[in-house]
């Protein structure tokens, strides 16, 4: 099912909402953040621009940016991913389908979709982590965070999608 232009505002929205007002707070362990606002760059449709793409990245970001206090981080880790999407995309769906299809369990397969979801929330969060940590002091509490975020991340996403209609 492709989204329209009402579904896309209303769904970043609500993510930037979800994510500002509550998920900035869950800090599982002292650890584990979900970040699941990306989850609208992930789930355009394929025949979305690269420019449209980047667009939505830069104001998803720049949004949860605003209402987080955090300089920038959002931003440039959300505009990465939405850069990135595509190609990881490709790796993860068939060649008959590469025109059409909007990234979903029904549409890709279980397994296709959480790969998919592995390679862009771990880069997200690589970039986020990383921004935010500027150091590699303790690198050991930076990979804890960034594989429990990663986890906890795709988990909250994955619950999102098998959910929705």
């Amino acid at each position: 099912m492709t989204m329209n232009i009402f579904h896309k505002i209303g769904w970043f929205i609500g993510l930037v909402l979800l994510q500002v007002l509550i998920l900035n707070n869950v800090h599982i362990a002292g650890y584990a953040t979900p970040f699941i606002y990306v989850y609208l760059i992930l789930k355009l449709d394929i025949s979305t621009s690269r420019n449209g793409l980047l667009m939505w990245g830069f104001f998803l970001g720049l949004a949860v940016d605003i209402f987080s206090d955090t300089p920038g981080i959002n931003t440039a880790a959300t505009v990465f991913l939405a850069f990135i999407r595509t190609p990881y995309l490709r790796l993860f769906i068939p060649r008959d389908n590469q025109d059409t299809i909007a990234p979903s369990i029904r549409s890709m397969g279980f397994f296709s979709f959480l790969k998919y979801l592995m390679g862009t929330i771990l880069t997200h969060h690589i970039i986020v982590f990383g921004l935010s940590f500027y150091s590699l002091a303790d690198i050991q509490t930076l990979l804890i965070k960034i594989v429990s975020s990663t986890i906890l991340s795709i988990a909250c996403i994955l619950a999102i999608d098998s959910v929705k209609k």
